[in-house]
Protein backbone atom coordinates (compact mmCIF):
# COMPACT_ATOMS: atom_id res chain seq x y z
CA UNK A 1 0.00 0.00 0.00
CA UNK A 2 1.26 3.49 -0.84
CA UNK A 3 2.36 5.71 2.02
CA UNK A 4 3.22 9.36 2.44
CA UNK A 5 7.00 9.76 2.14
CA UNK A 6 9.78 11.91 0.76
CA UNK A 7 13.47 11.62 -0.06
CA UNK A 8 16.05 14.16 -1.11
CA UNK A 9 18.19 13.82 -4.21
CA UNK A 10 20.85 15.63 -2.14
CA UNK A 11 21.26 12.36 -0.20
CA UNK A 12 20.56 9.73 -2.88
CA UNK A 13 20.04 6.03 -2.23
CA UNK A 14 22.42 5.28 -5.11
CA UNK A 15 24.91 7.25 -7.21
CA UNK A 16 26.11 5.94 -10.57
CA UNK A 17 29.15 7.64 -12.03
CA UNK A 18 30.28 7.55 -15.62
CA UNK A 19 32.70 9.57 -17.74
CA UNK A 20 31.80 13.26 -17.36
CA UNK A 21 28.65 12.61 -15.35
CA UNK A 22 26.63 11.08 -12.57
CA UNK A 23 23.13 9.87 -11.80
CA UNK A 24 21.79 10.41 -8.27
CA UNK A 25 18.86 8.06 -7.60
CA UNK A 26 16.19 7.75 -4.94
CA UNK A 27 13.57 5.01 -4.69
CA UNK A 28 10.09 5.83 -3.43
CA UNK A 29 7.20 3.38 -3.50
CA UNK A 30 9.10 1.07 -5.85
CA UNK A 31 9.78 3.88 -8.35
CA UNK A 32 13.25 5.23 -9.13
CA UNK A 33 13.75 8.96 -9.73
CA UNK A 34 17.08 10.49 -10.72
CA UNK A 35 18.89 13.80 -11.03
CA UNK A 36 21.39 13.33 -13.83
CA UNK A 37 24.29 15.71 -14.40
CA UNK A 38 26.30 15.55 -17.61
CA UNK A 39 29.33 17.81 -17.97
CA UNK A 40 30.41 19.61 -21.17
CA UNK A 41 32.03 17.04 -23.45
CA UNK A 42 29.68 14.26 -22.29
CA UNK A 43 28.39 12.06 -25.11
CA UNK A 44 26.43 8.84 -24.61
CA UNK A 45 28.45 6.93 -27.22
CA UNK A 46 31.75 7.67 -25.45
CA UNK A 47 30.66 8.07 -21.81
CA UNK A 48 28.01 5.36 -21.30
CA UNK A 49 28.29 2.97 -24.25
CA UNK A 50 31.44 1.33 -22.78
CA UNK A 51 29.41 0.53 -19.62
CA UNK A 52 26.25 -0.88 -21.23
CA UNK A 53 27.81 -2.28 -24.42
CA UNK A 54 24.92 -1.54 -26.81
CA UNK A 55 25.25 0.28 -30.17
CA UNK A 56 22.92 3.06 -29.05
CA UNK A 57 21.08 3.92 -25.82
CA UNK A 58 18.27 1.40 -25.36
CA UNK A 59 16.68 3.15 -22.36
CA UNK A 60 13.27 4.84 -22.63
CA UNK A 61 13.61 8.25 -20.95
CA UNK A 62 11.07 10.77 -19.70
CA UNK A 63 12.03 13.77 -17.65
CA UNK A 64 12.40 17.49 -17.12
CA UNK A 65 15.41 19.70 -17.94
CA UNK A 66 16.71 21.93 -15.14
CA UNK A 67 19.71 23.51 -16.89
CA UNK A 68 22.02 23.23 -19.89
CA UNK A 69 21.30 21.76 -23.30
CA UNK A 70 21.61 18.42 -24.99
CA UNK A 71 21.06 17.21 -28.51
CA UNK A 72 19.50 13.81 -29.08
CA UNK A 73 19.69 11.93 -32.37
CA UNK A 74 17.61 8.82 -32.95
CA UNK A 75 19.02 5.83 -34.83
CA UNK A 76 16.85 6.91 -37.81
CA UNK A 77 18.51 10.37 -37.87
CA UNK A 78 15.68 12.37 -36.23
CA UNK A 79 17.13 15.09 -33.93
CA UNK A 80 15.88 17.23 -31.09
CA UNK A 81 17.53 19.77 -28.79
CA UNK A 82 16.44 19.94 -25.14
CA UNK A 83 16.92 22.89 -22.79
CA UNK A 84 15.75 24.39 -19.49
CA UNK A 85 12.04 24.00 -18.82
CA UNK A 86 11.52 21.23 -21.38
CA UNK A 87 9.62 18.10 -20.42
CA UNK A 88 10.67 15.27 -22.72
CA UNK A 89 10.28 11.68 -23.81
CA UNK A 90 13.06 9.91 -25.71
CA UNK A 91 12.43 6.34 -26.90
CA UNK A 92 15.14 3.65 -27.05
CA UNK A 93 17.61 3.80 -29.94
CA UNK A 94 19.48 7.10 -29.67
CA UNK A 95 22.74 8.92 -28.95
CA UNK A 96 22.96 12.26 -27.12
CA UNK A 97 25.58 14.86 -26.19
CA UNK A 98 25.90 18.03 -24.14
CA UNK A 99 25.75 21.22 -26.20
CA UNK A 100 27.74 24.26 -25.03
CA UNK A 101 29.82 24.95 -21.94
CA UNK A 102 27.19 24.40 -19.21
CA UNK A 103 26.37 21.08 -17.54
CA UNK A 104 23.15 19.44 -18.67
CA UNK A 105 21.09 18.69 -15.55
CA UNK A 106 17.72 16.95 -15.66
CA UNK A 107 15.26 14.96 -13.58
CA UNK A 108 14.41 11.53 -14.92
CA UNK A 109 11.09 9.87 -14.11
CA UNK A 110 11.22 7.01 -16.63
CA UNK A 111 14.58 5.39 -17.31
CA UNK A 112 16.32 5.99 -13.97
CA UNK A 113 16.16 2.26 -13.18
CA UNK A 114 18.37 1.34 -16.16
CA UNK A 115 20.37 4.42 -17.26
CA UNK A 116 24.14 3.81 -16.99
CA UNK A 117 23.59 0.64 -14.98
CA UNK A 118 26.59 -1.64 -15.05
CA UNK A 119 25.65 -5.09 -16.30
Amino acid sequence: MAKLQKKSLSTPDETRTFDKGKSEIVTIGGFKFARITQQPGWKWSTSVKPIVKTNSCQVHHAGYVISGQTEVVMDNGTKIRLGPGDAFEVPPGHDAWVVGNDPFVFLEFIGAEEFAKRK
